[in-house]
């Protein structure tokens, strides 16, 4: 198991992102199978009081992007399908999406703000020589013009 201990104690009212063991070890494997590669999957929980997340669920997808995965993704619509009927069935809601930046820092990119969707969590996973650096969360705005960094509190590992 790649988890031992979590990050705790944030401050009350802000945006906050808690991903619990199972769905960490899930998205941090997928970043490091799939580096130095960008990958990307989806993130399914619960919603605390509209400000704090909980994921329960983390699911690998494969980025179906055609030219150069080493700094862009896109998860393939039928992943994304799935997720949606996983999250109903097991009364989720979709939180957000995950992916991977190869060999550079956690930042939410032009074209992550882009292709953002409002509202929903990004947690980018920095991987840098095969070994996790670090990981952030951001939350574009309605316009997908600027994003907020989130409180994010995962599984040390």
């Amino acid at each position: 198991m790649l988890t031992e201990k979590l990050q705790i104690g944030y401050p009350t009212g802000t945006n906050v992102i808690r991903i619990e063991p199972h769905p960490w070890d899930v998205m941090l494997r997928h970043a490091l199978d799939n580096y130095p590669r960008e990958c990307c999957g989806i993130m399914l929980g619960t919603l605390q009081d509209g400000d704090e997340r909980t994921v329960t669920t983390a699911i690998a997808c494969r980025n179906s992007y055609e030219g150069d995965q080493s700094d862009r993704f896109e998860l393939d619509p039928k992943d994304q399908l799935a997720a949606q009927r996983l999250a109903r069935e097991q009364k989720l809601e979709v939180l957000g999406f995950f992916h991977s930046h190869p060999d550079c820092d956690s930042y939410f990119s032009a074209t992550d703000l882009a292709n953002s969707w409002p509202w929903y969590s990004n947690v980018v996973i920095s991987i840098v020589g095969g070994v996790l650096n670090q990981a952030k969360a951001f939350r574009a705005n309605e316009t997908q013009t600027e994003s907020t960094e989130e409180i994010l509190t995962w599984p040390q590992s």
